[in-house]
């Protein structure tokens, strides 16, 4: 595999794994399951597992990313200047992607046990969640969008 297309396959990764976890085998489980009481400790943690391989993988990607950067032409042509602005972008969805996970597995994951213990309010801290992981969706989608998009190039 070209290692220009390696950051394609590492986001291609994280949206899959975020779209199958959270809206496939989430759903699968409440469905088989049919007790939330029996399913929540399991779909907390695939969310928990997800998270963290968010993380991981979001951090190889700006790993792999950052290096895309360092060998970029140093003068300050119009294409040049164009690549870096792409990549730089590129980078701030996956930074924002990669707090939204940290926020989801160290914030509100833990007031849903606390809510679901002590009676709190399970609704808003689920939502919550649902919001987080939307929008990781959302960035690992525009992440990998634009990186399929100049894939073709070395």
């Amino acid at each position: 595999m070209p290692l220009h297309r390696l950051p394609v396959f590492i986001a291609a990764l994280w949206w899959g794994g975020i779209a199958g976890m959270s809206f496939v085998a989430v759903p699968t489980i409440f469905a088989t399951l049919g007790n939330p009481a029996i399913a929540g400790p399991v779909a907390a943690r695939i969310f928990s597992l997800q998270c963290w391989a968010g993380m991981a993988l979001g951090a190889l990607l700006m790993l792999v990313l950052r290096r895309q950067r360092s060998s970029l032409p140093a003068d300050a042509s119009p294409q040049t200047v164009a690549a870096l602005r792409g990549l730089l972008v590129t980078m701030a969805l996956v930074a924002f992607a990669v707090l939204l996970a940290m926020l989801q597995e160290c914030g509100v994951a833990q007031k849903i046990v606390s809510a679901r213990a002590t009676g709190g309010n399970l609704r808003v801290w689920h939502s919550l969640g649902t919001v987080l992981v939307l929008g990781q969706w959302l960035c690992a989608s525009a992440v990998l969008w634009r990186l399929i998009g100049r894939a073709g190039r070395p």
